[in-house]
């Protein structure tokens, strides 16, 4: 009778863990590829695409006309509508931040303690986010027209003006009449970011501040706040984003006007690939506002997270 040696006996159930082991991965893989596939499809490939045009002569109807690296970003510096887009847009970025940042945290704060009426609020603060932002715009363009709109019969009536107002007639008019549009609907949105940041406090360290004699103001400034930076970090970064990319508001509600005084940097990308008809100088500015997004980005993120590298 021949002995079977300890090698051969463990042999095969080494075997199975292994082949076990390599089913869990295929498995494992075959659940990321429809992910992957839609990632790379509708992000790489395009971020590819973009970074050819934006270093080529590619015009939207005769298509690609060779390299010409780095007119077009060169290109855009002499745009006559750069400095002023940017001007804009950074300034229409920090007022609509703060005032959706700051507007969302007092409504998370008015709406935080359950009661009879904190249902409701908080689902009449939240449908205005339901609201397409181009069906928002369209709302905002009939409610703001002097020919149709409601608001100036109600002033007239009131006795507040004479004669209707033009919400739209001077750059700054155009800036708070959209700015108000922004806020309207997605103040809501804010509110239930920071109200979960706030439910996520532990009742145990405000009951302790009280304890110590801390009052409100002094317990919301140094517990509160400070516990709430990653909901303030992801709602800053949100804001940020959707501003520097505004562009359905404007397009809609202002086209630009007046004189040429509410160009977003979108509109001006939009402006050179289908009006110029210039992929490659709108390709250049696509790339530049990506590296910009992606660059506060990360500082907004580690600055409010407090991350430190080790």
């Amino acid at each position: 009778m021949t002995a079977i040696s300890p090698q051969a006996q463990a042999s095969p159930p080494t075997t199975r863990r292994l082949g076990w082991w390599r089913a869990r991965q295929l498995q494992g893989v075959l659940y990321v590829l429809p992910t992957m596939f839609i990632v790379v499809v509708f992000f790489i490939l395009p971020i590819l695409l973009v970074g050819q045009m934006s270093a080529s002569d590619w015009e939207l109807l005769r298509g690609n006309n060779g390299l010409n690296f780095p007119d077009n970003y060169t290109a855009v510096e002499s745009n006559s509508l750069f400095v002023g887009a940017v001007v804009f847009t950074i300034t229409y970025t920090v007022l609509v931040t703060a005032l959706l940042i700051g507007l969302g945290l007092g409504l998370a704060l008015l709406v935080q303690e359950s009661g009879r009426w904190s249902g409701f609020l908080r689902t009449s603060f939240l449908l205005p986010v339901a609201l397409g932002l181009a069906s928002a715009s369209l709302l905002a363009w009939g409610l703001y027209s002097p020919a149709i709109g409601p608001i100036n019969p109600m002033l007239q009536l009131a006795g507040i003006i004479d004669q209707p107002l033009s919400f739209f007639g001077s750059p700054l008019a155009a800036l708070m009449s959209t700015s108000l549009l922004i806020v309207w609907k997605y103040a809501g949105l804010y509110m239930l970011i920071l109200l979960v940041g706030l439910q996520a406090i532990p009742d145990e360290v405000l009951e302790a501040a009280a304890i110590d004699g801390a009052g409100r103001w002094q317990t919301f400034r140094r517990v509160t706040l400070p516990l709430l930076k990653p909901a303030l970090a992801l709602s800053l970064i949100l804001a940020v984003t959707g501003s520097l990319l505004a562009f359905d508001q404007f397009f809609i509600l202002t086209k630009g006007g007046p004189d040429n005084s509410t160009v977003t940097v979108v509109q001006l990308i939009y402006r050179e690939a289908f009006l110029r008809l210039d992929l490659g100088t709108a390709a250049a500015l696509s790339i530049m506002v990506l590296i910009a997004l992606l660059v506060l980005n990360t500082f907004q993120f580690r600055a409010l997270r407090g991350d430190r590298t080790t």
